[in-house]
């Protein structure tokens, strides 16, 4: 087995026995990094980092739970002296002063950084498609296809898919974690809301964003989620309660849990070995001792609407900063006023997509349509949370599909709605604040492309997740 698919578990006996050390399992990975530079899964690599903190970890100046690990950073994490760009031209050259708490957690543990892999431009999108730097590139493939890794994650989707790192870290406003770690092969956990401090990450929705990771094994997310979650003085919304040892929970097994089956989330849309997939870990759960329920989620159809108009509308309001005055991208072009400055920089930093939203944002908070869609979509927000509590009271989690199928090619021409209607089994776990991790299944039998089922648990209890999530799992690989 190349060292390069050994999951952080793997690597960390491996290394803690000495079989191999921190500098040659980072060299490996550099190495496949310079060699895949086809996927364009980092806008910033950073080998000399990631040798360095893995020099010191031979030398036993660095220890920790990830000393010597290679991983990468999702580049809308502030990095201190190292280029974070969100995949926009307007931060195409910010260097920040100061580090996310994400990542400083991560280095605290002795995290080695190869690089900071790529996203949709202020992770907007589900596909990663809109970055400035350019396409990624699913390392599956299906008769030669360029096919997208799924969004706004899609770099450390792709990047921890073939190999370049071990694990990386995501962030999840709509699903924007779990729908690439589904269409790439991987796990990917959202975690409620406020569990993962916010502090240094480039801000898309505030209200929706949690910062996760996506790693090749349950297990490891666990691992991962230990080191970065609790709260934090620097984020106003990250929860102050003790953070459990999620590793722990991956022995609980299943045995006496129930189960919720959304009836809202049953469609002849479901690709039909997504179907299958759904339905035989039905039946494997049912094996292992967890009793099947059928819930209601009566608002879910309301969930895609409203949350294109929360989203963009916060967007909006955080995008405001980027003037071209205190930093970031500044037009070459002549102005004459403060206001077309404003207006070139802004028109020439942002890309299409962040363009529309904002404007969509920015029209949505105007006098004539706050109150009866913003204030609205928010109404409807209360009663998706309350859909969940009423569900909640008959099950302790819900399994439902990631995605509604597998990656598919880039050049596949949709309409922004139909790329939006991506998020349809993701986005509700966003507007209730409740954790949700995507587990991958099976692949399609015609192209052998990974398809993934999500659990979405009360808040804050994502130790019945880890637990279900690694019962799934070895179910999966029998």
């Amino acid at each position: 087995m190349s060292l390069c698919d050994l999951t952080i578990a793997e690597a960390r006996e491996l290394l803690d026995k000495k079989k191999i050390s921190a500098v040659e399992l980072v060299e490996k990975h550099v190495a496949r990094m310079e060699a895949r530079r086809d996927l364009n899964a980092f806008t910033t690599e950073t080998p000399e980092i990631a040798l360095a903190a893995a020099k010191a970890a031979d030398e036993g100046k660095l220890s920790g739970a990830l000393a010597g690990i290679p991983l990468g950073m999702k580049d809308l994490f502030c990095t201190k002296g190292v280029r974070t760009t969100a995949c926009s031209k307007i931060l195409e050259n910010f260097v920040p002063h100061y580090e996310s708490t994400v990542s400083a957690r991560m280095l605290k543990e002795g995290m080695a950084m190869v690089g900071k892999t790529a996203t949709d431009e202020f992770a907007m999108g589900s596909t990663t498609l809109t970055s400035y730097f350019g396409p990624v590139k699913n390392p599956y493939s299906k008769d030669g296809e360029f096919l997208i890794p799924g969004g706004s994650s899609g770099g450390s989707a792709a990047a921890v898919a073939a190999g370049l790192c071990l694990a990386a870290t995501g962030t999840d406003s709509g699903g924007s974690i779990r729908q690439p770690a589904a269409l790439c092969g991987l796990v990917g956990i959202k975690p409620t809301y406020g569990r993962v401090s916010r502090y240094g990450v480039v801000a898309y929705a505030s209200s929706l964003d949690c910062p996760g990771v996506i790693t090749k094994s349950v297990a490891d997310a666990a691992l991962l989620m230990n080191v970065i979650a609790g709260e934090d003085e620097m984020d106003g919304t990250s929860a102050p309660l003790a953070v459990p040892d999620y590793t722990a929970a991956l022995r609980r097994g299943v045995k006496g849990l129930k189960i919720g089956i959304p009836a809202e989330y049953k469609s002849d849309k479901l690709h039909p070995d997504l179907q299958k997939a759904w339905d035989a870990a039905v039946e494997f759960l049912k094996k292992e001792g967890a009793e099947i329920v059928e819930v209601s989620l009566p608002h879910t159809k309301y969930a895609l609407p409203a949350y294109y108009i929360v989203a963009p509308a916060e967007a909006a309001s955080n995008l405001a900063r980027y003037d071209g005055v205190r930093y970031g991208y500044r037009t070459k072009s002549k102005f004459a006023t403060l206001d077309e400055m404003y207006e070139l920089t802004r028109s020439e930093g942002f890309g299409e997509e962040v363009k529309r939203r904002m404007v969509v944002g920015a029209t949505i908070l105007t006098e004539e349509f706050y109150e009866r869609s913003y204030l609205k979509a928010l109404k409807v927000r209360r009663l998706i949370r309350d859909d969940f509590v009423e569900a909640f009271k008959k099950c302790d989690t819900i399994l439902a599909p990631t995605a509604t199928g597998p990656a598919y090619d880039k050049d596949k021409k949709l309409s922004p709605v139909e790329v939006y209607m991506n998020d349809v089994y993701t986005v509700i776990a966003n507007m209730a604040g409740i954790p949700a991790i995507s587990v991958p299944v099976a692949k399609t039998s015609d192209g052998g492309l990974p398809l993934g089922l999500q659990f979405m648990g009360r808040m804050f209890d994502e130790e019945t997740l880890f637990a279900l999530a690694a019962t799934l799992e070895k179910g999966v690989k029998k």
